[in-house]
C-alpha cells in the first residue's frame, strides 16, 4: 500500500515518467502520458521496497527488500550504479535532495542493530557520511519541497524531522501513531506542517517546532527599513559636520569694506573737473 501511494505521488509531482513495480522485483518506467515503455527490467530487485526521482527527473533510485539500491537513468532506463554498502547494511528507503543546490541522495539504512541515515553524492554515487537521527527502524521518509527538512517515520509511530543543512534533529514527536507503523508522511507545501497516516490512527496533522521562515513581505520591510535608517544617518551626519567643499554659509560670509558718501555732489565724480 505504501509503495502504491508513493507511485501515485511521484506521478503527481514529476508529471513526466510513471514507474511501475511488482513485488517480484520487476521495474517498469513508462513515459507519461503516452505510456511508452522506457524500461522493463524483470529482475531489477528481489522485491522493490522504495523509489524516488531526482529533482530534475534525470535519475530514478530504487531499493530492494534484500538491502540493495540501484540508480537508473530515467530517460532511457539504463542502469547507472549500484550503491555501495557494507555486508551488515541494508538500504531501505531513499530520497533525493530537492533544494537544487546540494546534489545528495538520502537513504535510511539499517546498520546491524542501528538505524542510520546515509548521504550519497549523486555526482559520484559514493557515500559521504551518515547520521543517527530517528534511532530506530524507519518505515517512511520524506523531504520538504524546499529541501530544507528531512522527515522519518518509524515502525512504531514516532516522527523525526531534521534540518538538512546541519543534519540535526529539529522536531521529534514520540508515539504520534502509538504502536502503529506510519504508512505515509508528507510535508505541507506552504507551512511547516506534516501529514502522517496509519492504519489504526488515520490521518494526523502535526505542526513542527522549527524556526519560522521569512516571508517575502518581511524581507521587503527590512530592506525599506535599512534604506530609511541610512537616509536618517546621512542627514544627521551632514548636519553635524563641515561641508566637504568648505563653502561658508550666507550668515558666515566675510563682508567687504563699506564706502560712505559724504557729499551728494561728489556722487558721480569724487575728484571733480580738471582745469587744463
Amino acid at each position: 500500500m505504501m509503495l502504491v501511494h508513493r507511485i501515485v505521488w511521484l506521478l503527481v509531482l514529476m508529471g513526466l515518467n510513471l514507474p511501475l513495480v511488482g513485488w517480484d522485483g520487476r521495474l517498469r518506467i513508462l513515459e507519461w502520458p503516452s505510456l511508452r515503455i522506457i524500461l522493463d527490467e524483470a529482475k531489477a530487485h528481489n522485491s522493490v521496497r522504495d523509489m524516488d526521482f531526482s529533482l530534475d527527473s534525470e535519475f530514478l533510485a530504487s531499493t530492494s527488500t534484500d538491502g540493495s539500491a540501484r540508480i537508473w537513468k530515467a530517460e532511457d532506463g539504463s542502469a547507472v550504479a549500484t550503491l555501495t554498502r557494507n555486508s551488515d547494511e541494508k538500504i531501505e528507503l531513499c530520497r533525493f535532495s530537492k533544494d537544487g543546490m546540494k546534489p545528495f541522495l538520502f537513504c535510511a539504512v539499517q546498520k546491524g542493530d542501528k538505524a542510520v541515515t546515509s548521504v550519497y553524492d549523486i555526482s559520484t554515487w559514493k557515500k559521504i557520511g551518515y547520521k543517527r537521527l530517528l534511532r530506530k527502524p524507519a518505515a517512511i521518509m520524506s523531504i520538504s519541497l524546499d529541501g530544507k527538512y528531512l522527515a522519518l517515520g518509524s515502525k512504531d509511530g514516532d516522527v523525526c524531522v531534521a534540518e538538512v543543512k546541519t543534519m540535526e534533529v529539529s522536531h521529534l514527536s514520540r508515539r504520534l501513531h502509538l504502536g502503529t507503523c506510519i504508512a505515509s508522511l508528507e510535508f505541507c507545501p506552504s507551512q511547516r506542517v506534516v501529514l502522517t497516516t496509519s492504519s489504526e490512527w488515520g490521518a494526523v496533522v502535526t505542526k513542527l517546532n522549527v524556526p519560522a521562515d521569512w516571508k517575502e513581505w518581511q524581507i521587503y520591510f527590512v530592506l525599506v527599513g535599512l534604506f530609511l535608517a541610512s537616509a536618517v544617518a546621512f542627514y544627521i551626519f551632514f548636519q553635524n559636520s563641515d561641508s566637504f567643499w568648505k563653502f561658508p554659509h550666507g550668515s558666515d560670509r566675510p563682508r567687504g569694506p563699506k564706502f560712505e558718501i559724504l557729499d551728494p555732489q561728489y556722487c558721480e565724480d569724487a575728484f571733480g573737473p580738471l582745469d587744463m
